[in-house]
């Protein structure tokens, strides 16, 4: 909004008037001609006029017939009665910019046309011009310039009305694509995913039962085949009906833990990677079960996809370190292992595309995105939504990932600090 559109704002009356009478005040002390004073007559009905205008600044009828009353008598008993055709005009301007009927308008600048006239005609007002002069001048410019500014206002509403709906209307219709993304995800996760996740789960049921006299060792991995399985199962039906459900709107919202259930989800983390073949090593703060629920779903994603990679990469003859600390309320998490062995020489440390990694690329380096899997690229997306960086590279001889998720949740997240 520009200075006019200050200046005539529905709110600032006071500020109007107020500027009205000084400038009132200026004209009367240094508007005359040399050797010509105001009369007590005029001092007198110009601070009427000043005060009507500061105390009924917001009653604008009565402002407008008082100054009205003044101007009548200013022509009968002034010589000089510009104060007062000031006044009334600006009176008639604050009525036709607030008036609620346009009839009231019409009605008021009927009463200051027929005060001119009538005035002119007595010969109060000066010559005979002076009614069409009083009627084009300080009535018709007024209830112009106020009906142009009722009209920019309204127009000025009208347009953020419809900026409103528009945004409205862009925001329902972002909803319903996300709520289609979202329902088309579930239909994948449920009919293909799950369909096959749940076969194999009934493969190593089946298995479990028919080879009765497997080796231990055999048997023990078709158990942990078989309750990862069946986790992965409850998993997936959890984020099925979450995606199907319209009142989730975050990406976080689809998983939560409790946060108390945070250190043993944790332990079970890395026993299912110490049954793959790892050495895993745990520094858990006991703090960490005091952290918000986002943060702790994301703690250990993290650590199950880092201990994963340790797997893959570094092989099952890898020592891995698992660092979870809480320091003045931000988790620092790490996932450090010793490359299996082998050297992490060949891991990518720099910018371009570097060739594929080697066979004897140690630890996590093959999880980099140019090595053709998400899995750090997911890590580091779901660090970056909690105001994390992820930090991932070649660690004495191995390899090492990390980051520090602070303690101030974006507002838009379940947990957050709001």
């Amino acid at each position: 909004m520009g200075w006019v559109g200050r200046l005539f704002d529905a709110r600032d009356t006071l500020v109007r008037m107020l500027l009205l009478d000084l400038s009132g005040l200026g004209y009367l002390l240094f508007g005359h001609e040399a050797g010509r004073h105001p009369t007590g007559t005029q001092w007198a009905l110009a601070v009427i006029a000043f005060a009507s205008a500061l105390t009924l600044h917001r009653l604008r009828l009565p402002n407008l017939l008082v100054q009205s009353a003044l101007l009548a008598t200013a022509f009968a008993v002034l010589d000089d009665p510009t104060i007062h055709r000031v006044g009334t005009g600006w009176a008639l301007l604050e009525l036709t910019m607030a008036a609620a009927r346009p009839a009231l308008i019409w009605a008021a600048a009927g009463l200051v046309t027929a005060i001119y006239v009538i005035a002119g005609y007595a010969g109060a007002a000066g010559s005979g011009i002076a009614p069409v002069y009083g009627a084009t001048v300080v009535v018709g410019l007024p209830v112009l310039l106020g009906l142009v500014i009722r009209t920019t206002r309204e127009l000025g509403r009208q347009a953020e009305a419809k900026a409103e709906a528009e945004g409205r209307q862009r925001e329902s219709e972002s909803r319903a694509a996300r709520a289609d993304e979202r329902s088309a995800i579930a239909r994948e996760l449920h009919d293909v995913v799950a369909h096959h996740v749940a076969s194999m789960v009934l493969r190593v049921g089946v298995a479990r039962h028919v080879l009765p006299d497997v080796d231990p060792r055999v048997a023990d991995v078709f158990d942990d085949v078989h309750r990862t399985g069946t986790a992965a199962l409850a998993d997936l039906r959890k984020l099925v009906a979450v995606l199907r459900d319209p009142t989730v709107r975050t990406d976080a919202a689809l998983t939560a833990i409790e946060p108390t259930a945070l250190p043993a989800a944790l332990a079970a983390a890395v026993s299912t990677a110490e049954q793959a073949g790892l050495t895993a090593d745990c520094a858990i703060d006991d703090e960490v079960g005091t952290i918000d629920a986002v943060r702790g779903m994301a703690v250990l994603r993290l650590t199950q996809e880092a201990l994963t990679n340790v797997a893959k990469h570094a092989g099952p003859s890898a020592r891995a370190r698992l660092s979870v600390a809480l320091v003045d309320g931000d988790v620092h998490w790490s996932v450090t292992d010793d490359g299996g062995g082998r050297s992490a020489s060949a891991a990518p440390s720099g910018g371009g595309l570097p060739p594929a990694p080697s066979p004897g690329g140690g630890g996590l380096a093959a999880a980099l995105p140019f090595g053709g899997g998400h899995g750090l690229t997911g890590m580091r997306e779901r660090v970056e939504v909690l105001g994390g960086r992820l930090t991932a590279g070649p660690h004495e001889g191995g390899w090492r990932v990390g980051t520090v998720l602070p303690a101030t949740v974006p507002a838009d997240l379940p947990g957050g600090a709001g």
